[in-house]
């Protein structure tokens, strides 16, 4: 059973490192007023995604915790909201390297916040296009992408293309 979960642990480490290296791709380097692009009329503008993925992640930490509260967070600035979203995930990775068991199942936090999360990354970058400032294209498969890298300092992309 320990080896199960300590696989299970390592690998929602992997999808928060992987979460790091997309999600800061992501939110670099964008425009100020990136914030506050409008695809349609009652979308969420990317400053209220971001926000929202650091819900997701709070949430997730709570849910390791056994808690599970939920707040809705004003978006903040790109750059100091952008800086939440790596601190979230620090958080949440410091939580699952404590040794303290989870009290809930890491494939519950997968499929709920961390896989939200994902999605919404996807949001940000697609959104970046449409507002004229896309991030280039990547094969995610060859990133160098490692468990417990989850602050904005990431590798250096490999394969890149437009």
């Amino acid at each position: 059973m320990t080896e199960t979960l300590d696989a299970h642990v390592h690998f929602l480490r992997h999808a928060l490192a992987t979460l790091a290296y997309r999600g800061g791709k992501a939110v670099r380097g964008a425009p100020t007023e990136f914030a506050r692009f409008q695809a349609s009329p009652g979308s969420r503008t990317p400053g209220q995604i971001l926000a929202h993925i650091g819900d997701l992640l709070d949430w997730a930490l709570g849910l390791a915790e056994g808690r599970h509260d939920w707040h809705d967070s004003t978006p903040l600035a790109w750059q100091e909201e952008s800086a939440c979203l790596f601190a979230a995930l620090q958080a949440f990775d410091r939580r699952l390297t404590s040794g303290s068991p989870l009290k809930t199942t890491a494939e519950k936090l997968f499929q709920g916040p961390v896989a939200d999360a994902l999605t919404h990354v996807g949001q940000i970058a697609m959104l970046r296009r449409m507002a004229g400032c896309p991030v280039r294209g990547e094969n995610y498969f060859r990133a160098d992408i490692q468990a417990g890298r989850v602050a904005p300092e990431q590798a250096a992309p490999v394969v890149e293309f437009d």
